[in-house]
Parts: C-alpha cells; structure tokens; sequence
C-alpha cells in the first residue's frame, strides 16, 4: 500500500571556480569601462623664489580687474561682460601692453564651478587666439605646428600675467 519513495539525489553545481570567475569580471569591467574626469585646470606654477624678492610695483592701469560674483555676474573694472567680451577685451588689452599687464581675478565663495571655468576658459582662450595670430604672422603655421623653441617665443612675447586672489564671502569685494 504504501510505497515508499526513494529520495533522488540531486546533482550539486560545482561552484568552486565562481569567485574566481567573478572577480575576473570585475577586474575586466573596471579596466575597461571610462570614468568621469574631473574638472581641472592645466596651470604651470612658477618655481620657488631662492631667496625673498621684494614685491613688484604694478601701475594700476596695467591691471585688468575681472570679478565673479555670487550670482555668476562676470565685471571687468565694475561693467558686466559676457564670456566672448571678457574674451574681445582681454585680447585688446593684452594686445596693447603685452609685457607689462596683469589680470586680477576676483571670484565669490558663492561663484559656482561652471561660471568660474566658462571665465577661464574666455581668458585662456584669448591667450591662445592671441598667440595663434602672432605664430601664424611671424612662423607661417599655427601655434600648435611650432617647435618648442618658437613655442617658448611667443609665450614670450605673450605672456599669462595672471593673478587671482582668495575668494571673497557674502559678496564683498
């Protein structure tokens, strides 16, 4: 009547090699998947002084003053500007006192990250243009076909005179 049943053992997996194999893959997606740079920007600082220079005098109409302010309002000496005018202006400042300029940034605490690399990106940008137009007249190619040696020439001739001071806090100036 009553039967009794055989109880079937059922096959296991061998999962031995499963740790292995896992960690293989995680190795392989982590090598070959692309991560999200950070923002950054490519600056070369100057080397430590050997010994205390005593500072250098600037006259005040050789100073360019750029400010960004809380709510990402981009100034040049008090009148507000669009990135591509920072641009025009810088390079027309630049252009008629090449050695003797310098550029003053002055930013918020409260400037956002975007504002402040959409700034430097129009400054850098007039640089380039700038040096692009000098190695183009003076080489007969562009700044980027140059060798060093030239390169360092018309860096020279148009230097980053670029000076930015410790953010200001709750719109102060």
């Amino acid at each position: 009547m009553f039967r009794r049943r055989r109880f079937e053992q059922i096959p296991e997996l061998n999962t031995s090699s499963t740790a292995d194999i896992s960690f293989m893959l995680l190795i392989f997606f982590l090598v070959t998947s692309s991560m999200d740079t950070d923002k950054g920007l490519l600056r070369q600082l100057p080397p430590p002084p050997q010994e205390q220079q005593p500072p250098t005098d600037v006259r005040k109409d050789h100073v360019l003053q750029v400010t960004l302010d809380d709510n990402d309002q981009l100034a040049v000496d008090g009148t507000l500007l669009t990135t591509q005018q920072l641009k025009e202006q810088i390079m027309a400042f630049v252009a008629a006192d090449r050695t003797a300029h310098v550029i003053s940034i002055q930013t918020d605490r409260a400037t956002t990250y975007e504002a402040y690399f959409r700034m430097q990106n129009a400054i850098v940008a007039a640089y380039n243009q700038l040096r692009e137009k000098y190695s183009l007249e003076h080489y007969g190619k562009g700044y980027g076909e140059l060798v060093e040696e030239q390169r360092d020439d018309v860096n020279q001739y148009y230097p980053q005179r670029i000076s930015e001071s410790k953010p200001s806090t709750g719109g102060e100036s």
